[in-house]
């Protein structure tokens, strides 16, 4: 018992920064009481003492804002940041090692009785605040869910989901996309370590990646021009190009 509240400890003190000691941890914690409350009424689940089970999720949920069915199965080390607002349905599983922060939903999208309604996460998944992740389908191990994702489909290993509806990141499809995401860090709150939207930066990088093409493009025209080579189409393309500018289409996107 003692070994599994230290190892409890332990993960939040390596995963927040503003965990200062153990004791604060064990006394401030309402994700890590919540995670205990759930222990004591998945076992009265188990048992068969299905109302005892219900009770003490009820009361968990009034004493933390974290509801946790008595019948969802929660592995080892995982972290619950502040958790305000979280929802986690009957037949849920989390892998050992996932991070969810506040205001998530693992919930069902089927009433049938006696199915798998609600999500498996695999081992190391991190849920971003506010996502939503509804049906009976797998999160593959080490998948990070944006922050208000809607999902309600599989997500491979290893891949980002983001989005409403949730569309999938793949690594392996498209390197540069990918390096560009890591330097922008991901995301549990929606927003950059800059404090800025990443889809709004990403799509003014898009918009000044393309400005910078088209100033390449014009010197090129400008070139061929002098060295006499008649371009009358293409400057009319160029032209018809400039129709919008980059800081029209910037303020666009800040829309």
């Amino acid at each position: 018992m003692f070994k599994r509240l230290r190892e409890d400890i332990d993960c939040i003190l390596e995963r927040d920064p503003a965990a200062r000691s153990r004791w604060e941890v064990l006394t401030c914690y309402p994700g890590l009481h919540a995670l205990w409350m759930h222990r004591l009424a998945h076992a009265c689940w188990n048992v068969g003492l299905r109302w005892l089970g219900r009770f003490v999720s009820h009361i968990s949920r009034l004493l933390t804002g974290i509801e946790i069915h008595p019948g969802a199965q929660v592995g080892r080390f995982v972290f619950i940041d502040h958790g305000m607002g979280i929802v986690i349905g009957e037949t849920a599983v989390i892998g050992e090692g996932s991070t969810i922060y506040q205001g998530v939903t693992l919930g069902g999208t089927s009433t049938v009785k006696g199915a798998k309604r609600h999500p498996t996460l695999g081992r190391n998944v991190i849920v971003g605040a506010g996502a939503k992740v509804l049906g009976g389908f797998t999160v593959g191990d080490g998948a990070r869910i944006g922050s208000n994702a809607v999902v309600v489909k599989e997500v491979p290993p290893g891949t980002t989901a983001v989005g409403n509806p949730a569309r999938i990141l793949h690594k392996e499809a498209d390197a540069a996309r990918e390096q560009a995401a890591n330097r922008m860090g991901f995301s549990a709150y929606g927003i950059s370590q800059d404090g800025d939207d990443p889809l709004t930066k990403a799509l003014h990088g898009l918009v000044d990646h393309a400005a910078a093409q088209q100033r390449v493009i014009d010197q090129l025209v400008l070139a061929l021009e002098r060295n006499g080579i008649p371009i009358e189409e293409a400057k009319s393309a160029v032209d018809a190009v400039h129709a919008v500018s980059p800081s029209e289409l910037n303020k666009l996107v800040d829309e």
